[in-house]
């Protein structure tokens, strides 16, 4: 006889709440309550189905409802920030099999971070584009990029002028490249146009997302002038082998259908010493990235040796991102 998928557990609603505390509660507080007796039922189901239902895994579905009941990141104490990490390491190893570490180191003292892009010695090959999609976990069905490459004609100075979609052995005679990605401004309309605060700029000048707390509104999309933010419109699917392990709660940690996300400096290597991805394969060393605020950083020599500009420096965005010539 086949077995009812709840089997004989039953959850009594009197011992969660009665009808006058309900009537007093809030909507969280209700859900919240709600979500216990789900992951109450859930366990029982376990016991009584051999761990799993409709829904996998009852310990994977109890992770999931504590994952959306969690508090917004920058007021989660480090022990929740443990927690998470906690969790979300534990769902991947039950869902998808494999295992993550998740880090949430945050910013150091005495660093901004700053990025300079030579104009000059970029020939377009794009292998930048290439090593940010792999070690950002980008969407492959979709082929989302946080950079993109603009061919430009010489005498042009904005990349709305080049082609962002060149395929063609480069380089190419008579022309130059740009690379625009997000610029982590230091006033960043983006931050100013989320309802939820879900994004917001960090002490080291780099502009993140808490992705959970994103409702997909694109208002930062819209008010970016700079093509820096991109949306998930399908679920992004990364071929298992491709997925990288070493992830940063705030940046290349696997996102949802519905969610905005955006270049990060790849928190999850700076943050550790490393170079950002798109520097650390550019092969003729056209990125510049360091800390503005060390005087014998390359970043600093760039900017104090070099012809530098940033785009639309009239916005008064300013960007931590400046191109120049040699």
């Amino acid at each position: 006889m086949a077995q009812n998928i709840f089997c004989s557990a039953k959850i009594d609603k009197e011992d969660l709440m009665d009808s006058e505390k309900l009537k007093k509660m809030n909507r969280r507080a209700f859900l919240k309550g709600t979500a216990t007796a789900a992951i109450a039922g859930g366990a029982a189901v376990t016991t009584g189905c051999k761990g799993k239902g409709l829904l996998g895994s009852s310990e994977a579905f109890a992770l999931e409802f504590q994952e959306y009941f969690k508090n917004h990141y920058r007021l989660m104490t480090q022990k929740e920030r443990e927690n998470t990490v906690s969790r979300l390491e534990r769902l991947a190893r039950l869902r998808q099999h494999i295992d993550l570490d998740i880090d949430t180191t945050g910013p150091s003292d005495a660093v901004l971070y700053g990025y300079a892009f030579n104009v000059t010695r970029c020939e377009g090959f794009m292998e930048c584009v290439q090593a940010c999609v792999k070690e950002n976990n980008l969407d492959r069905k979709s082929n989302t990029q946080y950079i993109r490459i603009f061919e430009m004609e010489h005498g042009q100075m904005s990349p709305d002028q080049g082609n962002g979609k060149y395929f063609h052995m480069v380089p190419r005679q008579g022309h130059f490249y740009m690379g625009v990605q997000c610029f982590q401004c230091d006033n960043p309309p983006c931050v100013k146009a989320c309802p939820t605060k879900a994004t917001w700029k960090e002490p080291d000048g780099i502009v993140v997302v808490d992705y959970d707390w994103c409702i997909g509104c694109r208002y930062c999309m819209a008010a970016c002038p700079y093509w820096g933010r991109r949306f998930n419109w399908n679920q992004p699917e990364i071929p298992k082998a491709e997925i990288t392990r070493k992830q940063h709660y705030l940046g290349n940690r696997q996102r949802v259908r519905g969610m905005m996300e955006k270049c990060t400096f790849c928190i999850q290597r700076t943050r550790k010493g490393k170079l950002p991805a798109c520097a650390e394969a550019c092969p003729t060393g056209a990125r510049v990235f360091g800390n503005l605020l060390d005087p014998d950083s390359e970043i600093r020599f760039v900017l104090e040796n070099k012809k530098v500009y940033r785009l639309k420096e009239d916005l008064g965005t300013e960007p931590k991102f400046w191109y120049f010539i040699d």
